[in-house]
């Protein structure tokens, strides 16, 4: 539609909502762009390290009323903060009322989904009162079909009615609603995807998440002090950085944005000028820092375990590689990575999921496969070196083993995906934080 070109939805988070001073952020950075129409926003998060995230504080009342606890003072902690925003702002909003009715709610059976909603919806109804924007609640525009899938038909056109009647949005994240009218609420993190549902069901020009940090890193910042931020990734190593344990979005953000082909800018409300972190589908040409460092980011996870076979002549007897997935398959084990040799693989797997039931696995494994070896080796931490550029350039995984070898870290495994874009190498789990350290200050 005409009407809808050069939309932005802008998706604001937690720490970006925390208190007053962060509104008034936030109302300066969308009143700075009239294209930014549609604002989804979570519930408060933290003010300061030792404060409670009022989801967490939800959650709590839920359970002391679960289990026949008085959650007096616990409710009335969230009610205080969202009077403290209301005041501080001079809002005309009826709080107490909207109190009133959770209160009038509340029971020892009532769903989890109808109070821990809560927490955006009041927050979407105080920011469309200081924005000026119009306040329409998620359960009647973003619907479920009775398999939990988000009805894309059924949601598409409601937001699309809602945003031709009013021009300008403000939709609480983080749940919808059922077939049967229920509320029903995502997993954590639920808000970055309502913001992505908004996006694509509107076709538009960009969907901008604003959180507390300048974009994503290149790598943790827990490992490495004040790493740089990547100013242009691909949705392709956005998936690979983030299954390898880098905390980045809600992993079901970038799919609906994604297939609309919909532009994903992660920003920094307390530094809106920054430019943050582009997300596409591909990028025509490369930057100058991109053509400095060659890699993207580096993620990792401990805690693997190895389990390798060896059969002589391994190759001419077929369909061992197969016998050994469908052990791990029956006992509910996945297997991250398959690293093969002429006579021997091997099944890298997370050392949580088989602890219960290794020796059992590996008998099954010593019966249906009659391997002449099967050896086990723990503490293993698996480090992913990502980027969509590394496969035209030469001497990429020579500075990377030599980086490694230089600083005595034993490699146990290799592993490179087939489209090229990342290498996983397998260190020991007390070499976990230097490997990527090493790694970090070689090629950033």
């Amino acid at each position: 539609m005409k009407d809808m070109a050069n939309i932005k939805v802008a998706k604001f988070g937690g720490s970006s909502l925390a208190d007053a001073v962060q509104f008034k952020k936030v109302k300066d950075i969308v009143m700075a762009d009239k294209n930014r129409r549609i604002v989804v926003v979570s519930a408060p998060g933290k003010r300061f390290s030792d404060d409670n995230k009022i989801t967490d504080l939800l959650y709590l009342c839920h359970a002391h009323l679960l289990y026949g606890v008085n959650c007096e003072s616990v409710l009335g902690m969230i009610e205080q903060r969202y009077r403290d925003i209301a005041q501080a702002l001079s809002l005309d909003v009826d709080l107490e009322s909207e109190f009133a009715a959770i209160r009038a709610t509340l029971k020892k059976n009532m769903r989890v989904d109808d109070l821990v909603s809560r927490g955006e919806y009041l927050n979407a109804k105080l920011m469309a009162a200081y924005l000026g924007y119009t306040f329409v609640d998620a359960k009647d525009w973003l619907f479920f079909g009775y398999d939990g899938k988000v009805d894309y038909e059924k949601t598409d056109e409601a937001l699309c009615n809602a945003l031709s009647l009013h021009r300008r949005l403000v939709l609480p994240g983080f749940y919808g609603a059922s077939p049967n009218g229920n509320i029903r609420i995502m997993s954590r993190g639920g808000s970055d995807i309502t913001g992505a549902i908004a996006a694509a069901a509107v076709g538009a020009s960009v969907y901008e998440n604003w959180t507390d940090v300048p974009g994503i890193l290149m790598v943790d910042p827990r490992i490495v002090e004040n790493p740089k931020a990547i100013e242009r990734i691909t949705f392709a190593e956005l998936r690979e950085l983030s299954y390898m344990g880098a905390s980045v979005l809600h992993e079901e953000t970038v799919f609906p944005v994604r297939n609309k082909d919909i532009p994903l800018n992660i920003k920094d409300t307390n530094d809106p000028a920054a430019p943050g972190t582009m997300i596409r589908e591909s990028f025509e040409g490369e930057s100058e820092e991109e053509r400095s460092r060659f890699i993207t980011g580096i993620s990792g996870k401990k805690h693997y375990s190895i389990i390798c076979v060896s059969k002589t002549h391994m190759c001419e007897n077929g369909g061992i590689i197969r016998k050994a997935l469908e052990i791990t398959e029956n006992y509910g084990v996945t297997v991250e990575h398959i690293p093969t040799g002429i006579d021997s693989f091997s099944l890298v797997v997370s050392t949580a999921q088989v602890e219960q039931c290794l020796y059992a696995l590996l008998s099954d494994i010593q019966r249906v496969c009659e391997p002449d070896t099967v050896k086990v080796t723990d503490g293993v931490s698996l480090i992913a070196v990502v980027g969509r550029r590394m496969a035209y350039k030469p001497g990429i995984s020579g500075r990377l083993f030599g980086t490694l070898g230089a600083n005595e870290i034993n490699i146990r495994m290799i592993e490179q995906g087939a489209d090229e874009i990342n290498i996983i190498v397998g260190v020991e789990d007390k070499n976990f934080k230097k490997a990527i350290q090493v790694l970090y200050n070689s090629f950033a």
